[in-house]
Parts: structure tokens; C-alpha cells; sequence
């Protein structure tokens, strides 16, 4: 009996505990449109770009940008909008969400090394801040605020699982020099350096992340150590060897649209296509010696026989007639 009065009073409780539970449902709010929000964050980041200036760079490049004070002479950072020397601000074109988005990036040194593609692992010291606006007694203040920091890099960060804006930018810059140091440190030297400004629609938008509000524009000063060459498909071909019309950046295209870097039309770009020519034998097959050994690509010969042409690509991307 003590036994049935026991579960009766927990079935009373369970179902009140649920009828609160579903009074108290919070509303869902739909994120807002693509569009509507870059907006907002292109207003924002050409704002800071033109009330804010580069105060001091380091001869490590260490960025320092300071809002310019009433009355100020400093030349803003948007002052050096398409310069030919540096500093230089420069932007991209991205199409992403059916819009076109501005993505601003300023360039402090270029590097002297390689260029990661797209697809490729960078290593990088960065610091992160996102853009706000708040309201103090009815003056509206736009402010970046921190929110992270890696001054010493340990790892390499695939740009395929970062956030789009960084994927569109670090194809920009270049690699540098380095050496080993008796404490075992590594010294980097005249490495690619700068700013990137990036739209929340090429970020987190609605999602945020850890410290990082909702549809905040982020701003990440970035130095370029080092690259890691990937090779997506695991067809013994690099990615940054199967961009075909060689621009750095390989894409996943809607169906019907045409791709540049998928030859042989299938919809997969051959990055990540283990058939690039679609002969219905693997490019990695193609490649392997009687041994099983992978050629080494220096060696694969282009379709007139001819090893130092870089045509010679196309040896695993088409037949050679």
C-alpha cells in the first residue's frame, strides 16, 4: 500500500513538473536574414575602419589600433583603402547566402614564403575582437572588445573547419622564415602579417561562440608562421595541385553552376574527387608505379611528355589524346 502511494504521488509530481515546463517554454526567435545583417555589419566595419588608426606595429607586428580622438590628425586605417605600399587595406568579393559580401583586410607585410590554399592548415598567432555598440546617457559608442588570444602557436588550424572568413583571407598572405633556437623555442621571421575584418555572415551570425556574441563583426590581427599541405582525397595529389585555374581557393558549387576546379563535370571538385577525369579509375591508381609506390608528382609527365611543365597536371586531370 505504502508502496502504490509512493508512485502516486510521483506521477502527481512528474505531470505538475511538466505542465510548468511547458507554461514557461521560452519563444524561439528566427535568425535574421543574411542580407539585412550584413548591412548592418558593413556599416559597422567601415566605421571602425575609418574612426580608427594603426597607433603602433611592432617590429614583431604587433598591431596596436587606437579609436582616433576628437580633433585627431592620425590617418585612419581606411585611409590606406588600395594602396600600393604598405600598410594597404584591400578587400574580396564573397558569394555566400545569395548576397555578395565585402570582406576588408588589411595587409602590414605580405610574407616571402608560400600561400595557403583555402583547403590547406595554417599556423597562426592571432588575437580576436569583436565589434559592439552601446548607449551611455544617449551617446551610441561603436568598440571592438577582446576576446581571444594565441601568441604562441602550437597547433595548425584546417581552414575548411574555421569560419569562412578566415578561408577567404589567409589565401592572401604568405609564409615567412624561421629557425630553431639552443632553448628549443623557433624564432619566425618575415612572415605574413595583418587585419582581418570579417561580417558576421562569414563567422558565427546567429550562433555566436564561447565569448563571442550573436551577428558580431569580428576583427583579427594575424601573423602566417607556417603551412600544412593537405590532401583531402587521399589521391596522392595535394589540394593546392588540383586547383586548376590556380587562384588559391577550391569550392563545393551548387549543382548546374559551373566549376572551375571540378574537370570532369560530376559536381565533386577534384579536391575532394578520387576520379578527377571520371575514366572510372582513381587518380591515386594513375599515379602508382608496377610497385605500388605514388609517383612523385615532379615526375608525373604532362601530356607532351615534358616533366618541368606545370601542364603537367592535366596528366591526372584529363586523357591525354
Amino acid at each position: 500500500m505504502n508502496k502504490f502511494k509512493y508512485y502516486f504521488i510521483l506521477l502527481i509530481t512528474t505531470v505538475s513538473l511538466f505542465s510548468c515546463s511547458k507554461d514557461d517554454t521560452a519563444e524561439i526567435t528566427p535568425p535574421r536574414e543574411f542580407a539585412v545583417q550584413y548591412a548592418t555589419d558593413l556599416n559597422d566595419i567601415e566605421e571602425y575602419l575609418k574612426d580608427y588608426y594603426i597607433e603602433d606595429v611592432s617590429p614583431d607586428v604587433d598591431t596596436k589600433i587606437t579609436k582616433i580622438p576628437t580633433g585627431g590628425s592620425q590617418p585612419s586605417i581606411w585611409s590606406y583603402l588600395d594602396n600600393t605600399t604598405f600598410p594597404k587595406l584591400l578587400s574580396r568579393e564573397v558569394m555566400l547566402h545569395d548576397i555578395t559580401y565585402k570582406l576588408y583586410y588589411l595587409v602590414l607585410r605580405e610574407g616571402v614564403g608560400q600561400s595557403p590554399s583555402n583547403t590547406d592548415r595554417v599556423l597562426t598567432a592571432y588575437n580576436g575582437e569583436y565589434l559592439s555598440r552601446t548607449k551611455v546617457a544617449d551617446v551610441e559608442t561603436l568598440a571592438p572588445t577582446f576576446f581571444e588570444e594565441s601568441t604562441n602557436p602550437q597547433q595548425f588550424f584546417n581552414l575548411t573547419s574555421t569560419i569562412v572568413g578566415w578561408g577567404e583571407c589567409f589565401p592572401q598572405f604568405k609564409t615567412g622564415t624561421y629557425s630553431s633556437n639552443a632553448d628549443g623555442t623557433i624564432s619566425y621571421e618575415n612572415f605574413g602579417a595583418g587585419v582581418l575584418f570579417i561580417p558576421s555572415g562569414l563567422a558565427y551570425f546567429n550562433s555566436g561562440s564561447a565569448n563571442i556574441p550573436s551577428y558580431a563583426p569580428l576583427v583579427f590581427s594575424i601573423k602566417l608562421y607556417e603551412i600544412n599541405r593537405v590532401d583531402s582525397d587521399n589521391d596522392g595529389i595535394p589540394n593546392y595541385l588540383e586547383d586548376v585555374n590556380g587562384d588559391g581557393y577550391m569550392r563545393v558549387l551548387p549543382t548546374g553552376v559551373p566549376n572551375p576546379d571540378d574537370t570532369d563535370g560530376d559536381g565533386i571538385p577534384n579536391y575532394l574527387d578520387t576520379d578527377d577525369d571520371g575514366d572510372g579509375i582513381s587518380t591515386r591508381k594513375e599515379i602508382t608505379d608496377a610497385n605500388g609506390v605514388l609517383i612523385p608528382f615532379a615526375s608525373i609527365p604532362a601530356c607532351d611528355g615534358n616533366t618541368t611543365d606545370p601542364a603537367r597536371i592535366k596528366r591526372h586531370l584529363v586523357k591525354c589524346n
